[in-house]
């Protein structure tokens, strides 16, 4: 595929796309294919190659082969080709947004967003990738030198989701490569067709052979186990659910390799009663919305504090009941439909729960007729602690509100899920707001923001929503291995 092919991956319908691996758009090793849908119609799009373990270990041996050449190549290249994927990015920006949109449904604008998030992980890994360096220094005893280097942790291996095809590729292919290490790639099987176009990007900005293999399948358990399975394989990356980040953390312990879980969230938002309310209901809706509300990082429980529960539910309400809901490419359309019937479905029934339990639907949008796998954006209030929403992750546009009155209680309940990647608390007192972020059991908060990832800052959760960090200084870490050489060198 070249770049003109991306413009054909985005627009012909029902076209076969292969995998990409060792450089080459190859059919699956035993000419397997599988089908993607349109999540706006249930229609089948395109025919892809679904890789098998044969193909797998093919890409494993190619990239092993290709490792010694990366890591030996200096970092000002390494450096040039992630810059110049950066621009290949934004230059198709638009061509990538449709074809988020066509295999995701996200609503363009969500889309083109996510486009330029993407593309910011190879600027930023582009600058960080000439940063690593090397330490020199005198032991404290005296009699010897300390030499601290830093080498590619060597051949690495990712799952990504399929909420955001695009940023959730770049946000491990970027350092990965800039660190020196080569990388095999499993998307989700329903959004493969973006990760292919990011392969081909890199590839027409000079990407050497071999160096990153894009695999789409829908068994991955034959392409994963592969590579797991192999001594070869030193880093493993996966984005997902806490119940398959498990099993694959037992996976990866058989042969000790060095893994990042970014799993499940249950992200709390809290208004307090001294909040500007209209400021909330804004990052409520960031918070809450984008993507459709199918983000890790999405506000999925909201506390409102009594004195300004009444102004924020009718605010909020209104704000979510302007949502226009329909295909994503639609004009005016902010909210696209969810990826499958199983995603509505679920969304469904923890509504259905909440209610059964005595929470009320304030607010509940519409949903265009025909084909497709559509919810309203949705606003439950008078949501009781035992509501399986409060607990499960929704994964889509409802926002259950419930009330609170004291600071503690509040934060018992935020903190009271085995999750813990991301919360929300607004506030005017900026002393309030950030004595309750240090005690939210959270990796990542936002103070009167709603919205949270940048490039630039550490990405990641604690408890069961994972291990490690993206982005940032520590997200070029998780690639690189620490060296310490004792030298002989007399300091006197």
């Amino acid at each position: 595929m070249n770049l003109a092919g991306i413009d054909a991956l985005a627009k012909a319908p029902l076209a076969d796309g292969d995998v990409f691996r060792g450089g080459r758009w190859l059919p699956a090793a035993d000419g397997r294919t599988y089908p993607v849908y349109d999540p706006a119609t249930g229609e089948q799009v395109r025919w892809v190659s679904a890789a098998g373990a044969e193909d797998a270990r093919a890409a494993l041996e190619g990239a092993q082969e290709a490792a010694a050449g990366w890591r030996a190549t200096p970092a000002r290249r390494r450096s040039e080709i992630l810059h110049d994927t950066f621009g290949l990015m934004r230059e198709h920006r638009e061509t990538l947004a449709r074809l988020i949109v066509l295999e995701n449904g996200k609503a363009y604008r969500d889309a083109l967003a996510e486009v330029g998030y993407a593309a910011e992980f190879f600027r930023w890994f582009a600058e960080e990738a000439v940063r690593v360096g090397s330490s020199f220094a005198d032991a404290p005893g005296g009699g010897y030198r300390h030499v601290v280097r830093r080498h590619p942790v060597g051949v690495t291996a990712f799952v990504t989701p399929w909420n955001f095809p695009a940023a959730m590729a770049t946000r491990k292919i970027a350092p990965a490569l800039a660190a020196g290490c080569p990388v095999l790639l499993k998307p989700a099987p329903e959004t493969p067709l973006t990760a292919l176009a990011v392969a081909a990007l890199l590839a027409a900005a000079g990407l050497p052979d071999g160096l990153l293999n894009v695999l789409p399948t829908d068994r991955a358990p034959q392409v994963v186990s592969a590579w797991l399975g192999d001594q070869r394989v030193r880093k493993f990356s996966f984005t997902g659910s806490t119940a398959t980040g498990r099993l694959l953390l037992e996976q990866a312990a058989a042969n000790v390799v060095n893994v990042t879980m970014e799993l499940g969230g249950n992200a709390p938002f809290v208004v307090c009663a001294d909040a500007d309310v209209d400021a909330a209901v804004r990052g409520a809706m960031d918070a809450k919305m984008r993507g459709g509300g199918e983000v890790c990082i999405a506000a999925n429980r909201f506390y409102v504090h009594a004195d300004v529960a009444a102004e924020f539910t009718e605010k909020f309400g209104a704000a979510m009941a302007a949502v226009r809901t329909g295909p994503g490419l639609a004009e005016g359309v902010t909210l696209g439909p969810m990826i499958n019937r199983a995603a509505v479905d679920k969304i469904r029934s923890l509504v259905d729960d909440a209610v059964a339990r005595g929470a009320k639907v304030a607010v509940e949008g519409t949903v265009p007729g025909g084909p497709g796998f559509y919810h309203p954006a949705t606003v439950l209030t008078d949501v009781p602690d035992d509501a399986r929403i409060l607990h499960e992750e929704v994964f889509g546009p409802v926002a259950p509100l419930s009330t609170f009155t004291d600071e503690d209680e509040v934060l018992a309940r935020a903190n009271a899920s085995v999750h813990g990647l991301a919360a929300y608390v607004y506030s005017r007192d900026v002393a309030r707001a950030l004595r309750l972020a240090e005690r939210l059991e959270a990796g990542m908060v936002g103070l009167n923001r709603g919205l949270l990832s940048d490039p630039a800052a550490p990405f990641g959760g604690v408890k069961q929503s994972g291990l490690g960090r993206e982005g940032g200084r520590e997200g070029i870490e998780a690639f690189l291995e620490t060296q310490y050489i004792a030298l002989d060198w007399p300091t006197d």
